[in-house]
């Protein structure tokens, strides 16, 4: 008994799951103009790097609503229609002999369109502002290679066509975590001598967790 009455419960290791959770209240901080994107990046960055729920203590502190503030409506999901608005929006992407990458905190909208010729393209969709629930990315590339990263949240549907190359979904780097929040990414186009490949991801700063064993932990966070 002395050992779990002294023990430290913020010195518990997190899940991925909390640290989603404090990454959803940082984008509604965002949305809300209470953090600027340089901010969000940077804390987003150390929510996916902590360990233990000591370490998300000084990422959200400033955060939350004084004591005496009135009851508010359940957090809107990350996808939610409110947040565009506060993130550059890009809707094209081209590289031609050259490349380009789209990736950090940004906003998509309902629609994308990449193209590729002889170049690579980067869209990495793990950060970004989604306005709609669902988003479509037209991805064409000829000589080329269109790279389409999402997390482990976020579906994906590819529905492109690969001609003397390859239209598919690569090998997921993460486990999936779908819930009924989460958002589908469709992606079209053709493929002509080149790739269009969509990969699931772990989150910037997260590394590779896939098939990672943890420490069980019980009520009184006894290891087992």
């Amino acid at each position: 008994m002395g050992e779990l009455e002294g023990h430290d419960p913020t010195r518990m290791r997190i899940s991925d799951a909390d640290r989603h959770k404090v990454s959803e209240v940082l984008r509604e901080a965002a949305g809300q103009g209470r953090l600027d994107l340089d901010e969000l990046d940077e804390r987003l960055e150390a929510t996916f790097k902590a360990k233990t729920y000591a370490d998300l203590v000084p990422i959200t502190v400033d955060l939350h609503p004084a004591p005496t503030a009135p009851p508010t409506a359940q957090s809107p999901s990350p996808y939610a229609a409110g947040l565009p608005g506060t993130a550059p929006r890009h809707t094209t992407s081209l590289a031609i002999m050259g490349g380009q990458d789209r990736k950090g905190v940004w906003e998509v909208g309902a629609t994308h369109h990449a193209f590729a010729l002889m170049g690579g393209i980067d869209i990495d969709l793990r950060q970004a502002i989604f306005s709609t629930r669902e988003v479509v990315i037209n991805a064409s590339t000829v000589m080329g290679g269109i790279d389409i990263i999402v997390n482990a949240f976020t579906r994906v549907s590819v529905e492109g066509v690969g001609i003397m190359g390859a239209f598919d979904e690569g090998r997921a780097k993460i486990e999936p975590a779908f819930g009924p929040d989460s958002p589908l990414v469709r992606v079209r186009g053709i493929a002509l001598m080149g790739a269009v490949t969509t990969t699931h991801k772990p989150m910037p700063g997260e590394g590779r967790r896939r098939g990672l064993k943890l420490p069980r932990t019980g009520p009184h966070g006894q290891l087992y």
